[in-house]
């Protein structure tokens, strides 16, 4: 768990759940305005990411829904926070607060996955590790990152690059399969708190599709407050639009 800012009476913490094969740093363009915001940041390695261990048990989104329902209690004493979920970590978040509704205010949806929408995974991610160089790896990291994360290529820079290559070589559960599922979506009718989502125009997820997932959203949170399209952005839209999307958070 990765802290910035102080607590203020009244205001809860915001807490950061990243995407797969990532780590808190999915979040280092929007930590300084919300903290300037006067809120206090926590950002997660989830179980199996960055500096974080594997969970007990298990190797998907369900797996780590015990652990960080303990992590946050011991955080915040049973308080809840204001909490957002980008991609995987989206998932992650609709599962935690499907089983833990008293941990959070209000929950944040950031590209998230499964929910039932397309009928295949529109994009192709070429493998890496089997390369020998890292100047062949660095090529087929910069591809993946245009294939899924960037809606405009050249919006890869020095940094998207770094943290990704860092963030992948340290992702401990590679066999991820719940995120093509509608597991979100079956998941929500059971969170209490108001849901709002936030998308890149340009997601690679649901190109085409979304006018569907609005009215997939609609059919499964019973307290929806919306869908904000960000023009301009693909799935790692608190990247690759901060400030656009700093506003719509």
């Amino acid at each position: 768990w990765h802290l910035w800012g102080e607590a203020r009476p009244g205001e809860p913490p915001v807490v950061l759940f990243h995407g797969g094969s990532g780590s808190w740093t999915h979040w280092v363009r929007n930590i300084e305005p919300l903290v300037a915001a006067g809120r206090q940041v926590i950002a997660a390695d989830l179980p199996g990411f960055g500096d974080s261990a594997l969970p007990p048990s298990g190797g998907d989104a369900d797996a780590l829904v015990a652990p960080l329902a303990d992590g946050l209690r011991r955080l915040l004493g049973g308080s809840p926070c204001d909490l957002v979920g980008f991609s995987f970590g989206g998932l992650t978040a609709g599962l935690l607060l499907a089983e833990h509704p008293a941990l959070a205010r209000r929950l944040v949806l950031v590209g998230a996955p499964a929910m039932g929408v397309t009928p295949e995974r529109p994009f192709v991610l070429k493998g890496w590790r089997h390369l020998p160089t890292a100047e062949q790896q660095e090529a087929v990291h910069k591809h993946n990152l245009a294939a899924l994360m960037f809606k405009d290529p050249a919006r890869i820079d020095g940094l998207a690059l770094a943290l990704h290559i860092a963030n992948v070589h340290r992702d401990r559960l590679p066999r991820r399969r719940l995120a093509r599922t509608d597991m979100l979506a079956r998941s929500l009718p059971r969170v209490r708190c108001p849901v709002a989502v936030i998308y890149g125009a340009h997601d690679a997820l649901y190109q085409g599709w979304m006018p569907e997932l609005e009215a997939a959203f609609e059919a499964a949170v019973p307290d929806f407050r919306g869908l904000a399209l960000i023009p301009e952005a693909g799935h790692w839209v608190p990247f690759e639009r901060p400030e656009a999307f700093d506003a719509a958070l």
